[in-house]
């Protein structure tokens, strides 16, 4: 059990530092003013996402249920680890994937307007959107649920 706590703990802590690394370059972007910048801090979060921000996740969820089955938890029965399960899911499939997707779009149409020499329409669109920073931002929020949950397993 102590060995999947610890991987479990590295795993979380590969996760965190994806969603920082994914995250606050998205708010940054948002920020900026130079499209030079733009383009640089969405290409810096689109990598983080593939080298931190996905694997943490997948790591994280998969010592999680090995060290639930080392503890000898029932993962439907235990009502704070099933919630923490349905949030952890819904980050996974539903959050992060729509937070990749309009990270992608920005990504590209800033480096488009980045060849056109400054702010484009398509580009312009994409940032009123705000898909990426509103899906980062929820992840963000929901890690204080999910610390909660894990901490004070208040049912």
């Amino acid at each position: 059990m102590t060995v999947w706590r610890f991987l479990h703990t590295l795993s979380l802590f590969v996760m965190m530092v994806g969603i920082g690394s994914v995250v606050v370059p998205i708010w940054k972007a948002w920020a900026a003013q130079a499209i030079e910048e733009k383009a640089l801090l969405f290409q810096e979060a689109q990598r983080n996402e593939t080298y931190f921000l996905l694997p943490g996740f997948i790591a994280t969820l998969l010592t999680g249920y090995a060290w639930a089955a080392s503890a000898e938890l029932n993962v439907i029965t235990t009502g704070w680890l099933m919630a923490l399960q349905v949030i952890t899911l819904v980050d996974l499939f539903i959050f992060l994937p729509l937070m990749g997707v309009g990270l992608r779009r920005v990504r590209i149409l800033s480096l488009s307007a980045k060849k056109h020499g400054g702010m484009t329409d398509e580009l312009r669109d994409a940032m009123a959107d705000n898909v990426p920073l509103v899906f980062g931002t929820v992840i963000v929020l929901t890690l204080p649920v999910m610390l909660w949950l894990a901490v004070f397993k208040p049912f």
